[in-house]
C-alpha cells in the first residue's frame, strides 16, 4: 500500500485524513507515529505559507511524500480572525474551549446575519524531489452563541451549518468527511497526489 506523511501533531486532523485517505488505498502516518518530531516554527502570514513550512521540512527529514495542512476559523465580524491563529487564539496551551470562549466573547451583541464564517484549509504536498503544490478549501457556515454536539474538535460545536441545521460538532464523521474544508481541499489535490505516489 501506498503511505503518505501527514504533516501534523493533531490527532483529530490525523483521523480526518485517514479516513479520507482510506477511500484510495493510502496508508497515513502523522508525526504522532514518529518519536522526537520537534514543533515546526509557523511563522507564515497565511495558510498556505504554513502549510509549505511544515511539508518541506518534514518531507526534507524523511524523503518521503508528504501532506501537510494549515488550518482555522475565518469570522467575517472579526476582519478574518482567528485566521492563522486559530489553534492558539486564547494562548499557547491550544485549548479548544479557551479558542471557542475567546470567539464568543468577541462576537458578543453581533446579530446572527452578520456572524458568517469560513473553515479554511490548505493543504500542501512536497515530494522528496522538490515538487510543490498547495491548495484551499472552504466550508462556509455562521459562529453560533454556544456550543451545540460532541462530534468534532476545535470550532465544530459553534460553527453551524444552515443547509444541515445542525453544527459541525452534530453530523457524523463520515458526512464531515464530505463536507468540510479539509474534504474540499483533498479534493482538489487528489489528481496531482496519484501522479505522486
Amino acid at each position: 500500500m501506498k503511505e503518505v506523511i501527514i504533516a501534523t501533531k493533531n490527532a483529530g486532523k490525523a483521523k480526518e485524513f485517514e479516513h479520507i485517505f482510506s477511500q484510495y488505498q493510502i496508508a497515513v502516518k502523522s508525526l504522532l507515529d514518529f518519536e522526537a518530531i520537534d514543533d515546526i516554527v509557523e511563522d507564515g502570514q497565511t495558510f498556505e505559507e504554513n502549510a509549505l513550512i511544515k511539508a518541506r521540512s518534514i518531507a526534507k527529514q524523511f524523503n518521503q511524500v508528504v501532506i501537510a495542512d494549515d488550518s482555522g476559523l475565518e469570522v467575517d465580524a472579526l476582519d478574518g480572525r482567528p485566521g492563522v491563529y486559530s489553534a492558539r487564539y486564547a494562548g499557547e496551551s491550544r485549548d479548544d474551549q479557551a479558542n471557542i470562549h475567546k470567539v464568543l466573547h468577541e462576537l458578543e451583541g453581533v446579530p446572527e446575519e452578520k456572524r458568517t464564517a469560513r473553515f479554511v484549509c490548505a493543504l500542501a504536498l512536497v515530494t522528496p524531489e522538490g515538487q510543490e503544490c498547495v491548495v484551499r478549501g472552504t466550508c462556509e457556515g455562521q459562529i453560533l452563541t454556544q456550543c451545540i454536539g460532541n462530534e468534532g474538535f476545535g470550532y465544530d460545536p459553534i460553527f453551524y451549518l444552515p443547509e444541515l441545521e445542525k453544527t459541525m460538532a452534530q453530523i457524523p464523521k463520515s458526512k464531515k468527511n464530505v463536507l468540510s474544508h479539509r474534504a474540499d481541499a483533498f479534493m482538489k489535490l487528489k489528481e496531482v497526489l496519484m501522479t505522486f505516489m
